[in-house]
């Protein structure tokens, strides 16, 4: 009986150090708000925080906070110039000694360009997966809706895109000036953009940021067929309006930066490494249902 018992026990210690060692294994992920949004909504990236960490048990998710309170995160995320939030993103992940071996990047809206310049600028620790969620990695040509609740926010962003988006002044803090590109003023975007130009490789073909952005093993992109936010919603692919037109599209393939392959994707595309998905809904309201079934594999190891 004694041996008995102590071959239960032996088994169910075994077991239990398979099991934590299991959990442990389980690929770190960091997550990025979108604009209007903090790190810790309850509603919002609070919500997908509880739920991933449900899904996938044991995973340590790091939703990323660019300030020092959730009122600053969320005004940054008009307010303070995008290459200066890269930096501090940068910093916090390469700091968090749970995601020194790696992880996977979740970005929602403008958080899915923005953790794309963090895999391009930043490789250590490696971003393994990147999952855009409805990111503009094309930029907008247009601001219908704003989200969140601050409406004098929004007020003041339009204002200060109407009085020129490519001014310095309004470049060099407003963050959605940062990734507005006016295709019937190409070259003026090309020039004065200090975000979205850089990173899509307009001006020069920056060697290191195609070749950080090829190590991705996934590089996942969320279209939203219905969205009436995203202007123009193709943009969550890759897609644009062709140069000089404000109405005809065209897709990423037909772009010059998969032509030319300035930035690595058309090689990532023959290898299987981008995956284009789509939500048959508006801007970021998927279902939990959609987002377990297509996202979550991307997630859990």
């Amino acid at each position: 009986y004694t041996k008995m018992a102590s071959c239960v026990f032996v088994t169910f210690v075994v077991c239990a150090l398979f099991a934590s060692s299991a959990l442990a294994d389980n690929t770190p992920l960091v997550i990025w708000h979108g604009m209007g949004d903090s790190c810790c909504n309850p509603l919002s990236m609070g919500s997908i925080k509880r739920m991933v960490e449900k899904l996938v048990p044991g995973i340590y998710v790091k939703s990323l906070m660019i300030g020092s309170n959730i009122i600053e995160d969320t005004e940054n995320g008009f307010l303070l110039n995008t290459n200066d939030q890269i930096n501090i993103a940068c910093k916090q992940i390469a700091s968090d000694p749970k995601l020194a071996n790696g992880y996977h990047a979740m970005g929602f809206s403008q958080g899915g360009q923005f953790l794309r310049a963090v895999a391009q600028r930043c490789p250590n620790p490696p971003m393994l997966n990147l999952i855009s969620v409805g990111g503009q990695h094309q930029g907008v040509y247009g601001f219908p809706h704003c989200p969140g609740d601050n409406s004098t926010l929004c007020d003041y962003v339009r204002k200060l895109l109407n009085i020129g988006a490519y001014v310095s002044f309004v470049q060099s803090f407003l963050v959605q000036a940062e990734y507005w590109h006016d295709p019937l003023n190409e070259e003026e975007y090309k020039n004065a953009s200090v975000f979205l130009a850089d990173i899509n490789q307009e001006r020069t073909v920056n060697q290191t940021y195609k070749t950080n952005l090829m190590k991705l093993k996934k590089f996942v992109l969320v279209m939203f067929s219905q969205d009436t936010m995203v202007e123009p919603k193709e943009s969550e692919w890759f897609g644009f309006y062709k140069p000089g037109s404000g109405t005809e599209l065209q897709k990423l393939q037909d772009t010059t930066l998969y032509t030319e392959d300035r930035l690595g994707l058309k090689e990532m595309d023959k290898a299987g490494k981008l995956v284009f998905l789509t939500s048959d809904t508006d801007h970021l309201q998927f279902t939990r249902e959609w987002f377990t079934k297509n996202l979550i594999p991307f997630i859990k190891d």
